[in-house]
């Protein structure tokens, strides 16, 4: 069965930064579009950004892009998203998802790691 697990979440103040990962396993990593997307209370579901397979091609959410930086290296199977300037809108669920920006798009998707920012 497909393995998505995230890390890196955790409390940071506002203007600080965290990096999430998400290491996929018993799939062919390199096949696949990866996704950031996060869970905000009381706004469901927001698409944060998206990878291309080679890493090369990559879309951002009006509200992180310039902040949020989504990487992938194929040779650990691993997604990362750096995050820096954090602002308590940031605070949420964070998920990573293998295939499109919409959940109907999606093949598979991790449990997620909590993001809290706050002072």
């Amino acid at each position: 069965e497909v393995e998505l697990v995230e890390s890196g979440g955790g409390l940071v103040k506002p203007g600080g930064s965290l990096r999430l990962s998400c290491v996929g396993s018993k799939f062919t990593f390199t096949n696949h579009h990866m996704n950031w997307v996060r869970q905000v209370p009381g706004k469901g579901l927001e698409w944060v950004s998206s990878v291309g397979v080679a890493g090369i091609i990559k879309e951002y959410a009006a509200s992180v892009k310039g902040r949020f930086t989504i990487s992938r290296d194929n040779t650990k199977n691993t997604l990362y998203l750096q995050m820096n300037r954090l602002t308590p809108e940031d605070s949420g669920i964070y998920f990573c998802a293998r295939g499109g920006r919409t959940p109907a798009t999606w093949s598979a998707r991790g449990q997620g790691t909590q993001v809290i920012v706050s002072s």
